[in-house]
């Protein structure tokens, strides 16, 4: 498709757009006629520039949508939208961007809750057209372009009984969980989604595009497995995929949390040192419609059959749970499991911390108790969720902690916190609610390192980027 056959064809500057530049800062001259001048300029030059992609301007079709983000509370008024359809045209972007000292931010699957895909009025270089996944069979890697998401990869590579450790909700984008670490149902068996990345086609910010694996700019390659959101926009990844003939064992139970807490940890603890690796378990505490207190949900995954799952599972499945949705499915239908508790619109945010099993009854009904205390001051937090991520550590930390730039390695587990609420006048409230669990967990954290004598280990503890972005 040429040029002109790909782009939109405005080519006046609407009012909105220019104030929106203006609120953004995009350009220095004080002057309103040379500042509008210079941004027609820019929209008729990025339009001349681009082969395979399509601007949208505040007035344009489409563009309500898309700004539209994973959590409503980071939407904001771009100034200008470029769905890029090559790694040509985001360099060409860009370089355009720079040249015109316009800031942009990159948008992928756009979970970012922290507003790192958002622009106020000025330049969001969007990937979601940019979706291809191509399988080479032979030898079991795909190439995946940077908008993606991991229900494409999923169901990509299952067709060739494939599969890759991805995300645990598939909507997620591949990019940035990808650039960030990334955790998954696999990664007890295979590690971090990182420890599976072969290579990155990347454009830089001075716009040239470069290649990066163990081979070819080896420093970069380094960089972007962990780093990578400071270091360019990823185009393509390309992945080792791992066998997946079989079909997976999953589903969740629900437990009421004033009976069968202690339990259910109890069980959660032992079984995160006791799994081969091939098991994995998120034990979610939230308060579900059919039920008049806070429950206790955990979403169960084995990678095999259900005679097998059920001996590694026994241990809840005999306590009696009050709903169970268990049973043999595909494994690209794993990573769609959780998507109903957090899905696309309205006001939330994930922010994350960290803490070393065994995790303590007490410290979680303290958590119950604030976020019972949310559910009472704020509406439409009923949906808030915490989750606490129970995967066999082993295979990660085989990786040396130097071998990239993901700095939080370890024998610890995530915990994501995860509030809903509906009024934008409730933002700051539900912020500062969120910073004062995470707060919570690392003073129980700094507890827990005092017990264990504070090996050195546990003292380089982190936190994991991809669900605490600054906010």
């Amino acid at each position: 498709m040429g040029k002109q056959e790909s782009i939109q064809t405005e080519t006046v500057v609407s009012e909105s757009a220019e104030r929106l530049f203006i609120n953004d800062d995009g350009f220095s001259t004080s002057n309103t006629s040379s500042r509008i001048e210079l941004i027609e300029q820019f929209v008729k030059e990025l339009r001349s520039s681009l082969y395979n992609s399509k601007v949208l301007l505040p007035e344009s079709e489409g563009y309500a949508n898309s700004i539209k983000r994973w959590s409503d509370a980071v939407e904001m008024k771009a100034g200008v939208v470029v769905y890029t359809g090559s790694a040509e045209d985001i360099s060409a972007t860009v370089t355009l961007s720079r040249k015109y000292s316009i800031p942009f931010v990159v948008a992928g699957g756009k979970h970012s809750s922290s507003g790192a895909s958002s622009s106020n009025g000025g330049l969001v270089i969007d990937l979601a057209k940019m979706r291809r996944v191509v399988v080479d069979v032979p030898t079991k890697t795909a190439r995946v372009q940077g908008g993606c998401i991991w229900e494409d990869v999923d169901e990509a590579a299952a067709e060739h009984h494939l599969a890759m450790v991805g995300g645990t909700v598939n909507h997620t984008g591949v990019g940035g969980l990808s650039l960030g670490g990334g955790y998954g149902w696999l990664s007890g068996r295979y590690g971090l989604t990182i420890d599976s990345l072969l290579a990155v086609q990347i454009v830089l910010a001075d716009g040239s595009i470069m290649s990066a694996s163990a081979e070819e700019n080896a420093d970069l390659f380094w960089a972007v497995r962990g780093a990578g959101h400071c270091f360019g926009v990823v185009a393509e990844f390309t992945f080792h995929l791992r066998d997946q003939h079989n079909a997976i064992w999953a589903g969740q139970l629900v437990f009421p949390s004033s009976t069968m807490l202690d339990t259910v940890i109890a069980f959660a603890n032992e079984f995160v040192s006791t799994n081969d690796g091939d098991s994995g378990m998120v034990l979610g505490i939230t308060a579900p419609p059919f039920m008049d207190e806070p429950a206790v949900v955990t979403t169960l995954f084995h990678n095999g059959n259900a005679k097998a799952a059920e001996a590694v599972f026994r241990g809840l499945l005999n306590l009696g749970p009050l709903k169970n949705t268990t049973a043999e499915r595909p494994y690209e239908k794993m990573n769609s499991m959780m998507n109903h508790l957090v899905p696309y619109g309205g006001r939330k945010l994930s922010k994350g911390a960290c803490f070393v099993p065994p995790l303590s009854p007490d410290f979680v009904r303290t958590l119950i108790a604030q976020l019972c205390e949310l559910h009472q001051d704020i509406p439409g937090s009923f949906r808030s969720i915490l989750l606490f991520e129970y995967f066999k550590p082993d295979v990660w930390c085989q990786v040396p902690e130097d071998a990239t730039a993901f700095a939080n390695r370890g024998r610890h587990q995530n915990l994501m916190i995860g509030p809903f609420w509906d009024r934008e006048e409730d933002d700051q409230a539900v912020r500062v609610w969120a910073r004062k669990i995470a707060r919570m967990a690392k003073e129980e954290l700094e507890r827990v390192k005092e017990e264990a004598g504070r090996p050195a280990w546990m003292e380089k503890i982190g936190e994991y980027g991809n669900y605490d972005g600054e906010f």
